[in-house]
């Protein structure tokens, strides 16, 4: 159970504004998702078929070369190019 304290504690680390009407409901609610943490770092390590439903060994495919166009028919259409590349506006002023 989390107390009111820890709860100040961390919201002076944290630096938040925690009004003292809020005390209470930050306090069961922090209660509770530490509750529900711990109910999942209980749950038993179950090795199951989910994490595989396909069988798949292999899901990824080989890197391939394959031929690319040509770089003057990629330029052919830009408006400004230099050296092989693309020529942008800078808009970081």
């Amino acid at each position: 159970m989390v107390t009111k304290e820890e709860i100040m504690k961390i919201a002076i680390l944290s630096k938040l504004s925690v009004e003292e009407d809020e005390i209470d409901k930050l306090t069961e609610d922090m209660s509770e998702i530490i509750s529900f943490a711990d109910t999942i770092n209980n749950a038993a390590d179950i090795e199951s078929d989910f994490d595989n439903i396909n069988n798949l060994s292999n899901a990824f495919r080989e890197d391939e070369v394959v031929p690319s166009l040509p770089r003057e028919e990629i330029l052919k259409n830009a408006k400004d190019s230099d050296d092989g590349c693309f020529m942008v506006k800078n808009i970081m002023k």
